[in-house]
């Protein structure tokens, strides 16, 4: 049987399309609730005005805003005679920052007068007397200048990455990924190499080596003795110039140089010279080591620095 054309209810009256949709069409037609029109039209009739239309609502409107205003009159003139008083404390405050920041710039100096003389002191009482003994310590473990023949070592960050070779990666292991910058660990082991072959002092950029230095990396630069150096990096090494030339670049060390520089692009000029000087190290205590009496416990010898093992 064919559905009917026409849409009907069970009455036989005429049914709307969207009688099913009755919600959305009551939110569409009427979207202002009732309420609010309601609202609406009595602001309307009263008008646009929010002021209190009875004398009492006038009244306690006038006291509260006396009272506010009596509020912020209080606050804004205690505020005003607080402020004196706060300068003054402000000022002593700074005053006592600056005073106590002179002081300590005044101590830090007298320490550092201090550190000179006692300086001055002990070399003078090394190389006091016809004794060398004390003096050619000092020279050895650092705490003394020195001069002398030897040879001169300066290396450099590549300019680039450098031409490759079919040689073993040595830094690979290691972490590096710039390969073109020159690395702690690099200098590191260039300056062993430098002991070994037979360096009585050795120096880079003007800082001592001694027994107690060290050479680390903060971010990219490299420390020795906890002070950064800048590239080029020139380490003076005394002894004889030509013997430690040619033993350096047999080792390892110098094998290890002519990979990086061949693979990397790293700079490196060793030239024998005829008289070097290097400066004494700086902030290190010469101590020496007293023998045992026979009374004296064994527990607790005296110790002393030393020259580095070639």
């Amino acid at each position: 049987m064919p559905a009917s054309t026409t849409p009907s209810d069970r009455d036989g009256r005429y049914s709307r399309p969207d009688a099913s949709m009755s919600l959305l069409t009551t939110v569409m037609e009427h979207s202002l609730d009732d309420g609010y029109a309601e609202a609406a039209r009595a602001r309307g009739e009263e008008g646009s005005s929010r002021l209190p239309g009875s004398l009492r609502g006038r009244v306690m409107l006038g006291v509260g805003l006396a009272l506010a205003a009596g509020v912020v009159t209080v606050g804004a003139v205690n505020a005003h005679v607080a402020e004196p008083v706060l300068a003054k404390e402000r000022d002593a405050l700074v005053q006592r920052v600056n005073d106590s920041t002179t002081a300590a710039d005044r101590l830090q100096k007298q320490v550092q007068d201090l550190r000179h003389q006692v300086d001055e002191a002990q070399q003078r009482a090394l190389h006091a007397g016809n004794d060398q003994g004390p003096a050619e310590l000092a020279g050895r473990v650092g705490t003394g200048e020195v001069t002398g023949p030897g040879f001169k070592l300066v290396l450099d960050d590549a300019s680039g990455t450098g031409a490759g070779g079919s040689v073993n990666d040595p830094r690979q292991a290691d972490g590096f990924h710039d390969s073109g910058r020159l690395r702690d660990r690099d200098l590191q082991l260039v300056v062993n190499g430098v002991w070994l072959s037979g360096a009585e002092a050795v120096s880079i950029n003007g800082q001592r080596l001694t027994a107690l230095s060290a050479i680390r990396a903060a971010g990219d630069a490299i420390l020795v003795d906890n002070r950064p150096l800048v590239p080029p990096y020139t380490v003076l090494a005394l002894g004889d110039g030509p013997a430690m030339g040619a033993a350096f670049g047999a080792a390892e060390a110098g094998h290890y140089l002519k990979i990086i520089q061949d693979s990397y692009g790293i700079k490196s000029t060793l030239s024998v010279q005829k008289k070097l000087t290097l400066p004494a190290a700086v902030g290190i205590t010469l101590r020496y080591a007293q023998p045992l009496t026979s009374g004296a416990p064994s527990a607790s010898p005296t110790t002393g620095t030393g020259a580095p093992k070639q």
